[in-house]
Parts: structure tokens; sequence; C-alpha cells
């Protein structure tokens, strides 16, 4: 598999675990009473509070784990637009280059 396959997938999975978890969270602010309520066993959308929370915080780490992985997949770029924007050193004409040199990465 070739790595911009890699990217594309991880990608992804951050765009779709960050739909559940923004969907999720919002869900349970507004939807969702704080609180345990006494007495009864309440149900939102098919799910019990503890469901949507069990959702939202899996997720939640996922995303977390994902976004990592995808600042790894990106480091050499990340690098070189740092030292284009804060080097001391020699500065390259544009940061272009780095994009550049990036994608050169993906060809292998």
């Amino acid at each position: 598999m070739n790595r911009t396959r890699i990217n594309y997938i991880v990608d992804l999975i951050l765009f779709l675990l960050f739909i559940i978890v923004a969907f999720t969270g919002f869900f349970m602010y507004l939807v969702i009473p704080e609180g345990i309520p006494q007495g009864r066993y309440q149900v939102y959308m098919g799910l019990t509070k503890a469901t949507w929370t069990i959702i939202h915080n899996r997720s939640s780490i996922l995303l977390t784990v994902f976004v990592a992985v995808h600042f790894i997949l990106h480091w050499k770029w990340i690098t070189c637009i740092k030292r284009n924007l804060f080097g001391k050193g020699k500065k390259r004409k544009d940061e272009y280059l780095c994009e550049e040199k990036s994608s050169d990465q993906f060809d292998s």
C-alpha cells in the first residue's frame, strides 16, 4: 500500500471520527439533561446516556490517536515548513519547495 493511500485512509478516518465526536458532543450538550434522572431509565434516540458517553469518549480517544498518526505521516513536511518560516539558517525561496519535496516522498 503506497503512502498516498495510507494518507487518504487516515484522513477519511479522521473526518468520520470528527463527525461522530462533534455530533455526540453537541447532542449530549443540547439534548440530554445533566445528572441522572431518579427512578427512570431514559433513552435518547434509542441509546442510553451511558452509551452516548461511551461512544463519545471512545471516538475521542481514537481521534487523538489518528491525529498523532497524521502528524507522524506529515512530519517531514512540518519540519520543512518550520525551517522555512522560523529557521535561522539558509532560507529557501518559498514554501513550495516543501510541497514538492513532500510530494516526492509519496511516489515511492
